[in-house]
């Protein structure tokens, strides 16, 4: 009977080696097979971020393009909008330069029609209505006179015909207004043709002498 017991004792105690050996090897393994599949779900992270830094320069890269494209367009829209209004302001200063020749021309038959005393008077307050209407369309497009009698002489709004000696008046006065000039809102439509003053440079010497 001794001899039976121990023989189990042996026997369960290799059962038990075996058992605790079986345990370490898969364990060992289950170790293994995590630690490998930790160096590839790291490895597969690595790859990931390249990847996604290389999408991020190319979506960078994309954005940039496409905010010089807004840009180029975006000049090109106030270019051509400028050219619009440009197109459309000397289109309109060529149809007011017309249309002040018809208004010179009424103007002038009407100063003349005037004189004649033996015309009726309702004829002529029509005639003199005609022309405020062409005043007021003139003024309702931004078009206005351009001072002259008195001023000194401004190269860019008049222009000089002629001009008279005048020792009691600064040089270049404007004395006298040949034709009426028109300013276009700020820019000149049609300079003015004046006559201008100058000094009496023999006068002037003459009493220098003296």
């Amino acid at each position: 009977m001794i001899n039976n017991d121990n023989s189990m004792e042996k026997d369960e105690k290799q059962t038990n080696d075996n058992i605790d050996s079986l345990k370490e090897e898969v364990l060992e393994k289950d170790e293994k097979q995590t630690n490998d599949n930790i160096d590839s779900l790291k490895e597969e992270l690595e790859k990931t971020k390249i990847e996604l830094e290389e999408t991020k320069k190319k979506a960078e890269t994309n954005l940039n393009k496409l905010k010089y494209m807004m840009a180029d367009f975006d000049n090109y829209r106030k270019q051509i909008e400028k050219q619009m209004v440009s197109t459309i302001e000397s289109n309109k200063s060529n149809l007011l330069s017309l249309f002040l020749t018809v208004h010179d021309d009424y103007q002038r038959a009407f100063d003349i029609i005037k004189k004649n005393k033996d015309l009726d008077e309702v004829f002529l307050n029509g005639l003199e209505g005609i022309l405020k209407n062409l005043d007021n369309i003139l003024k309702s497009e931004g078009v206005t006179p351009i001072e002259t009698i008195g001023k000194i002489l401004d190269p860019s709004k008049h222009d000089v015909v002629s001009f008279s000696y005048n020792d009691d008046l600064p040089e270049n006065t404007i004395t006298n207004e040949i034709r009426i000039g028109y300013m276009l809102n700020d820019k000149v439509l049609r300079p003015s043709l004046v006559e201008i003053s100058k000094k009496n440079i023999m006068n002037n010497n003459i009493d220098e002498s003296n």
